[in-house]
């Protein structure tokens, strides 16, 4: 998420006597709107041993005998705990489970980099293993529904293959398939577009850093990713509109909050890098032994519908279903969180609640 690197950092560099002020006011009336008052709820934040480190997750839901919804963020470094707000109404139907994974957010900030440990997408898989485990025991649930955006992908596959006995569901949404082919297809679209609109700058650029996303490194990635969100007309204004105000305003973000999640974004996609351009998702295997489900954005440019259902089409699983997200681009479950919500209760919660359980219809 380079964009809201370069945002956040000027927001914070500015003078800000008086927006800090205000910052404080918008905390205060979003703590006000995220209160649950449900005498079965249940709102947590705190730290968990996994993997031999201190791991931040954030557990919030109306009633705790609801289906437990763990949401593995993207990026690789960007967390999904700012978008709480948005899911706010999710909260009635499932028990949302956020993690900062290793290196990222709260989770750095509590280690810093050298205490990260393993920066691995393997080591994330089985951290995420341990909190399932984990999320069971302390929510007296059998399974959890996993919820996998964007770089999740690549943890959230892994994580129903290698222990399909504990989830009750995959929800896949942003989902990476080949990582080269949606870079190759992004690279395509977003060098057409610039130079359709007469944008030598950004043609240059990405004609600077080549076509072929074996041969570029980091920078030249996030580069890539900078001019593909500038000319999305379904996100280039995401940062200002959604992902800065969020951020800013969070009633769990402290400043010092703030700096780890800028700092885990560079860290983890710096040691992520080669392993994330490598991912091809159907070496992983396409059999699964859970219900498995992709709503994808219909007009993603980072991770393409196309590539989604090419993949879908030979995924073998117990139950399978396949959603576009109207109006939505990347980051579908949050620019649209309404529509995601529907697909969740219509297609998802069904095959999950079980006996005992509250039912759709009592939801």
């Amino acid at each position: 998420m380079p964009t809201l690197l370069a945002s956040v950092a000027g927001v914070l560099a500015a003078p800000v006597l008086g927006g800090l002020a205000y910052r404080a006011v918008r905390q205060r009336r979003i703590a006000r709107a995220l209160e649950i008052r449900a005498p079965d709820a249940i709102v947590e934040d705190r730290f968990v041993r996994l993997g031999g480190i201190d791991q931040w997750i954030g557990i919030r839901g109306e009633h705790r005998d609801n289906p437990v919804l763990l949401v593995l963020h993207g990026g690789p470094g960007s967390p999904y705990s700012m978008f709480t707000p948005i899911l706010r109404p999710w909260e009635e139907h499932f028990t949302v489970v956020q993690w900062d994974r290793r290196g990222v957010g709260k989770t750095l900030g509590r280690n810093g980099k050298a205490g990260s440990g393993e920066m691995t997408f393997d080591r994330m898989v089985e951290d995420g293993i341990e909190l399932a485990e984990l999320l069971r025991a302390h929510l007296g649930q059998d399974k959890v529904i996993l919820l996998a955006s964007s770089m999740g992908t690549v943890v959230g596959v892994s994580m129903v293959q290698r222990r399909p006995d504990l989830f009750s569901a995959y929800v896949g949404t942003d989902q990476n398939v080949n990582m080269a082919r949606s870079e190759a297809m992004s690279y395509e679209v977003t060098l057409e577009r610039l130079r359709a609109a007469g944008n030598t700058e950004g043609a240059e650029a990405l004609e600077a850093i080549g076509a072929d996303p074996l041969r570029w490194d980091v920078r030249g990635w996030n580069r890539k990713q900078r001019w593909v969100m500038k000319m999305d007309p379904v996100i280039r204004d995401l940062d200002s509109r959604l992902l800065l105000p969020l951020i800013l305003s969070s009633p769990t973000y402290t400043l010092r909050d703030i700096v780890h999640v800028i700092a885990g974004l560079d860290f983890a996609a710096a040691r992520l890098f080669d392993e994330f351009m490598s991912h091809d998702a159907r070496r992983l295997g396409t059999r699964f032994e859970v219900p498995f489900f992709l709503f994808q954005g219909e007009a993603d440019v980072f991770t393409p519908a196309s590539l989604a259902e090419e993949y879908f089409a030979e995924v073998e699983a117990p139950h399978k279903a396949f959603a576009l997200i109207r109006n939505a681009g990347h980051f579908a479950a949050f620019t649209q969180p309404d529509q995601f919500l529907t697909e969740l209760l219509t297609r998802v919660r069904p095959m999950v609640t079980a006996p005992g359980q509250r039912s759709l219809q009592t939801a």
